[in-house]
């Protein structure tokens, strides 16, 4: 794979790949370097953990406070269920994590997800236009998705 993502962050790259790592079966940390002595951050500090989360390459820099996260770039996840949503939801917004709206938050590190059902692209892309529409109207007042209630608004129930 020649494209990966890197997250730059202050000193938790380690803690935050750990957190990554343990929300998906498929993901693991691959690789980690770190900072040896006379560099800008302290001795032993992780510089680089490289980490695969099912199938997408991560690689989390602690570069230190020079460029914080925003909601300029984030990661999207596609779930099949609700239980799914609300598992990655609580872990993610767990420990000082933000939910904001239209399935997106921000979890305790300052990085941004978009925490999705799958079934989205069908009931925006759909040949209803009204039915676009009600779910539209629906994912605007959501902070998390409700997957049963985006389906109901599509079908005008």
């Amino acid at each position: 794979m020649k494209i990966s993502t890197c997250l730059w962050f202050d000193t938790q790259a380690e803690e935050a790949a750990r957190l990554y790592v343990s929300l998906f079966a498929n993901a693991r940390v691959t690789e980690t370097s770190r900072y040896g002595p006379g560099q800008p951050m302290p001795e032993g500090l992780a510089l680089v953990v490289n980490l695969e989360i099912e199938g997408a390459r991560f690689m989390l820099l602690n570069g230190g406070p020079v460029f914080p996260q925003s909601e300029a770039a984030s990661i999207c996840v596609s779930c099949d269920t609700q239980a799914e949503i609300d598992r990655l939801w609580s872990a993610l917004t767990a420990g000082g994590g933000k939910e904001s709206m239209c399935g997106w938050l921000k979890d305790r590190f300052g990085v941004s997800w978009q925490i999705v059902p799958s079934n989205m692209k069908e009931l925006m892309g759909g040949g209803d236009a009204e039915g676009r529409k009600r779910v539209t109207q629906a994912f605007l007042k959501m902070k998390k998705f409700d997957i049963a209630a985006l389906q109901k608004a599509y079908e005008g129930l």
